[in-house]
């Protein structure tokens, strides 16, 4: 074998476990960027749960509390903009915290209205009312689980996309590996609604 064959070789082999690398690291990013969409899925799907309870929440409490008109207005306007909300899985933080005011404005209004229905003690013992709060409160615990997990995996996105040698992979495919932005806590979340009750 003369020269020029072994270099000729030696290149293929080194060109060809190359090649191997890349497609392995690529294909990491994928099924990391899958996990990421699959847990932003998964946080739509509680968040729809808690829409989908309210058009009954706002009826049983329309029927005792007809006069909190304004605070039933809030909350059915509330929803309407979490259905406008987009829905892709988020990219920039910019498209997240949209998503997050919306959601964000929904669960306040949601919160002043369990605080108006304190004023109604018969429509606190209303059967109906008792199993929607329950079931209300039951998916803000899963909202916040399953916002963890998203941020956990998204981390774990960012942290492969981030590290080198991949990131040297991820930036040569644009923006179809972008890091994946975090929820956060919204500004003012750690107080409670103010409410006052007409005397």
């Amino acid at each position: 074998m003369n020269r020029n064959t072994i270099i000729v070789v030696a290149l293929a082999v080194v060109l060809g476990v190359c090649l191997f690398w890349g497609v392995g690291k690529y294909n990491g990013l994928v099924a990391s960027a899958q996990q990421v969409d699959s847990q932003w899925a998964q946080v739509e799907n509680v968040y729809q749960r808690r829409a989908d309870l309210v058009p009954n929440l706002v009826e049983t409490v329309k029927g005792a509390a007809a006069h909190e008109r304004e605070t039933l207005e809030a909350v059915t306007a509330a929803r309407a903009r979490v259905g406008s909300a987009p829905s892709t899985p988020p990219t920039d933080p910019g498209q997240l915290a949209e998503y997050e005011a919306a959601q964000s404005e929904l669960g306040t209004a949601l919160g002043r209205l369990m605080v108006v229905v304190e004023a109604y003690p018969e429509l606190k013992a209303n059967e109906n009312f008792r199993d929607l709060q329950s079931q209300l409160e039951g998916t803000e615990n899963r909202i916040a689980v399953e916002r963890m997990r998203f941020n956990e995996t998204a981390r774990e996105f960012n942290t492969k996309r981030e590290s080198f040698p991949t990131s040297m992979i991820a930036g040569m495919f644009g923006s179809k590996f972008a890091t994946r932005p975090y929820f956060h806590s919204q500004a003012g979340a750690e107080m409670a609604p103010k409410v006052s009750f007409p005397g």
